[in-house]
């Protein structure tokens, strides 16, 4: 149980101890703030402790805020501190400091000290929440005021949405998913149950669209869009009730994609079922959102630390964002994942599978060119300095294996301009294009995939710190995908796409793994990893192998054989990383469209 040190004497009918009992917390009073050494002194360093000044005034929801978020070392708000074990030696060493001439709550005093040796200290945004650390009674009864002027209760509702979120989420989802949440959070339910039930849910809408009947697609049309409101629901909770873990962030990291393409497939096996094999378009969707994905991580993992990161683009972005009707197109247009599940979830009811991926595909591939546009011109106006970590996390997702000769990038070798790009750019025409214009098994394309293998790896041989080098990592993605995609239609054989529809499952997985880690601050999975799958241009090179050497018919077997091989290795590798201590415990926020 966590332990918090009340320092000062104690205010008669004050609430705070029993607002901190209420959070969890072991409460003990010391009543000089130089006893509070010996009181921390006294709590076990592997839990989190915390210091409270007992004339604390606020809201409940200040010190929840302040007190139990577990993302942070360290966090503060006026007369009140917390630290996790991590921070615990550097609070305890300014704690046993000679007191000084510094002035103030005793738990601010600490919290400064604190950033002072370097510890970073989380400042909570309070808005209308009250904390305050009264000096006399006067004093005392405005901010007791101030606490009753303010619906404590509205606050946390209002907080528990996503500030920036789609058209459909905003306006036809969170008005009401967030009472759920509340409901959810009174009965001691936890996000990752949420985001369970949500995934379940979406798989028996996948099974309903599995049967190829009407009545099965109007039932899975309804029950997506229940995922849905319980998708938003698991992050509602989070923020409502403070609810973040490593766990949680695996979940919430991984499930969206797999509810959503587990529709794909169940949809594409309705449609076998009539007669109608739409296999390549389930597969066609599934690319192509993943692509779409893997630019946004790209850009924003190339730019979110750059120097001098302006450009006049973005400024008359920013001068759009200031008309308000704008800013709902700019987000609904790119067809975000509310109006995207509504949109699959409405045409799955009243239409054909075909129809919803043909919807899905022109959807998509608008909204992909839309937001790929804006972020080129971006780039090429803005005067930006890349950092070695960006480069690093660029090639980090680029995913190159043996092949590609992966190891850090090398200053020494540093490439101005677009020659990565040109060299990625020039290796997916020529594996997709050889692809495609090649008949099926011909010895020619291993030759071919043998040159992609080269030219990717020269492309990432230096840093990625070039204007357009965050498209590398989408180019590898599409040239690894499609190939698969089109050799399985080529093969013509049956099982042939469902087979490569699960291959590239597998290793989309993978890849959304790897930004995930890059987010929280973990870093990209471990190199062994990465070669024991080969690599995007290893899997390129054995997949057209596979084609060359074996019977057509025999081609499914060996696809399905990749895709259960790369998947357990990545699903064993990934379980034992998210539930380890290293895991971040950061719910996400920037949920992709």
């Amino acid at each position: 149980m966590p332990t918090v040190i009340l320092t000062g004497p104690p205010v008669p009918g004050s609430p705070l101890e029993g607002d901190l009992r209420s959070l969890g917390f072991d409460v003990r009073s010391v009543p000089e703030p130089a006893d509070a050494a010996a009181a921390l002194a006294a709590v076990p360093a592997d839990q989190r402790v915390a210091v409270v000044d007992s004339a604390f005034v606020g809201h409940a929801h200040t010190l929840r805020l302040a007190l139990t978020d577990p993302r942070f070392e360290a966090c503060a708000v006026t007369g009140a501190l917390t630290v996790q074990p991590a921070a615990r030696g550097a609070l305890d060493k300014a704690a046993a400091a000679p007191a000084g001439q510094a002035s103030g709550p005793y738990a601010d005093q600490l919290a400064a000290a604190l950033e002072g040796a370097g510890t970073p200290v989380r400042h909570p945004e309070l808005g209308t929440l009250v904390a305050a650390v009264p000096a006399t009674e006067a004093e005392r009864a405005d901010a007791a005021a101030a606490v009753a002027a303010v619906d404590e209760e509205a606050v946390r509702l209002r907080t528990a949405v996503k500030s920036r979120d789609g058209f459909f989420t905003t306006f036809f989802i969170s008005p009401y998913s967030r009472y759920i949440a509340r409901w959810c959070a009174r009965r001691g339910l936890t996000p990752n149950q949420v985001t369970t039930a949500s995934l379940i849910t979406a798989l028996i809408a996948a099974g309903c669209a599995a049967t190829g009947e009407r009545w099965g697609y109007v039932a899975a049309g309804v029950l997506l869009l229940v995922s849905f409101v319980l998708d938003c629901t698991d992050g509602q909770l989070a923020r409502y009730s403070l609810q973040y873990s490593t766990m949680g962030a695996w979940l919430d990291a991984t499930f969206d994609r797999a509810k959503e393409y587990a529709f794909y497939a169940g949809l594409a096996l309705g449609a076998t079922r009539n007669g109608d094999d739409v296999w390549a378009l389930a597969l066609g969707a599934m690319i192509l959102m993943t692509c779409r994905h893997v630019v946004d991580f790209s850009f924003n993992e190339a730019n979110h630390d750059a120097t001098a990161n302006t450009s006049p683009t973005a400024a008359l972005s920013d001068r759009l964002d200031s008309v308000g009707w704008t800013v709902w197109v700019r987000r609904m247009i790119i067809l975000p994942i509310g109006e995207r599940w509504a949109m699959i979830a409405v045409l799955t009811a009243v239409t054909t599978p075909r129809t919803v991926f043909y919807a899905l595909l022109i959807g998509c591939a608008f909204g992909a060119l839309y937001t790929t546009a804006g972020r080129v011109l971006r780039s090429l106006t803005r005067k930006a300095t890349r950092t070695d970590r960006a480069a690093q996390a660029l090639a980090d997702l680029a995913d190159s294996g043996v092949l590609a000769w992966s190891r850090p990038p090398r200053p020494a070798r540093h490439r101005p301009g677009y020659s990565s790009l040109l060299m990625a750019a020039a290796g997916t025409v020529l594996m997709v294009g050889a692809a495609v214009t090649r008949d099926f098994g011909t010895p020619w394309l291993i030759a071919t995939a043998l040159t992609y293998a080269i030219f990717a790896g020269g492309a990432v041989d230096a840093p990625l710190k070039g204007t357009l080098d965050w498209l590398i990592p989408p180019l590898f993605r599409a040239a690894e995908y499609v190939t698969v995609l089109v050799l399985a239609a080529k093969a013509d054989v049956p099982g042939a796409l469902p087979a490569a529809f699960g291959l590239v499952a597998a290793v989309a997985y993978h890849h959304y793994d790897t930004v995930y880690r890059i987010r929280g601050g973990s870093g990209a999975p471990p190199r062994w990893l990465v070669r024991a799958t080969g690599g995007h241009e290893g899997r390129v090179l054995l997949a057209v192998v596979l084609a060359a050497a074996l019977p057509r018919d025999a081609f499914p077997v060996a696809l399905t054989a990749m895709a259960v091989y790369v998947a357990l290795v990545v699903l064993v590798e990934s379980i034992r990383f998210w539930v380890s201590s290293g895991a971040p415990a950061v719910h996400d926020e920037g949920e992709p469209a």
